[in-house]
């Protein structure tokens, strides 16, 4: 094995930590208590389990922690009624939504009727543009990550030669405008693009979030490069018995960690991040709403 892997376990734990001590900070020196709502609608077992998680990491921030749960059948009004109040509340600073909703809910709705102040997954347009303009913001939580676990193995992404595989509004359009923030130079490709195993080969930075399971191989990679794995793809796995399933990102890891200077496992590398970033955004949430400095370390 050549390549170093990036822990995103260890780097999460950290940031958790340095959001421990701002809640702290905010709460000592102001009265603050940051607070996040996290709403749930239907069954979905992934997102029970997820949203599980981020109750007991908002609690062990030193946060506090709002859970709703909502039958599968709740209708759009009644979960925009709950948002609304959710916005009017003077002790919720994040509001999390949980998706995938059920297909009678316009997700889009939901996440624009979001106070953007509040909005710490960082989706509604608002948020999104400033981004593009590079000024403060609530970044969604993922793309954020993305950039610091490629720091954590890079260190100054500037003139980073950078590409990035895919181009969804959760992930592709703002890790690409975030790392272009960093002072990276930022190509953006996705499955439709020509030669784009020659694009790879080019780039000392790759962030594959592209939804198709070791579509990157080995051989495409430039030697020494960083390589971050958005996928999370569940695959058959006879190995482990009948109707057995693992976890595999979107690079082909057995491949590019012979060729990779540093690259993500799946699972262990930005998954973690994820929830770390969204406890960070809530304290980062709580101060700005209030006129406040941004603590250290969110």
């Amino acid at each position: 094995m050549s390549a170093t892997l990036i822990d995103g376990k260890a780097r999460a734990e950290r940031l958790r930590a340095d959001v421990a001590t701002a809640v702290a900070a905010l709460k000592a020196a102001h009265g603050v208590q940051p607070g996040l709502a996290a709403v749930l609608v239907g069954d979905d077992p992934a997102s029970h389990v997820y949203v599980a998680n981020k109750v007991r990491q908002t609690a062990e921030a030193g946060m506090q922690s709002f859970e709703h749960r909502l039958p599968a059948d709740t209708s759009e009004a009644d979960l925009l009624a709950l948002v609304e109040k959710l916005n009017a509340d003077e002790t919720v600073d994040g509001i999390l939504v949980q998706m995938p909703l059920p297909k009678h809910i316009d997700s889009d709705r939901i996440v624009m009727a979001i106070d953007p102040a509040k909005d710490v997954d960082g989706l509604h347009p608002q948020n999104a543009g400033l981004i593009v303009l590079g000024r403060p913001g609530l970044v969604p939580c993922t793309p954020q990550g993305c950039v610091i676990l490629a720091e954590e193995a890079m260190g100054d992404l500037s003139g980073v030669d950078a590409l990035v595989i895919g181009r969804s509004i959760l992930v592709g359009k703002p890790v690409a405008l975030l790392l272009q923030n960093k002072n990276a130079t930022v190509t953006m490709a996705h499955s439709r693009t020509r030669d784009l195993a020659g694009l790879c080969r080019k780039a000392d930075l790759v962030v594959a979030a592209v939804g198709r399971p070791k579509m990157v191989r080995g051989d495409w990679l430039k030697p020494g490069a960083c390589v971050i794995d958005v996928g999370i793809n569940r695959v058959p796995a006879p190995e482990k018995g009948e109707g057995k399933t693992r976890l595999v990102g979107d690079v082909d890891f057995a491949e590019a960690v012979e060729v990779a200077g540093s690259i993500t496992p799946v699972p262990g590398g930005v998954g973690p991040m994820t929830i770390a970033c969204l406890l960070a955004n809530t304290a980062k949430a709580a101060a700005l709403r209030r006129g406040l400095p941004v603590p250290a370390g969110v």
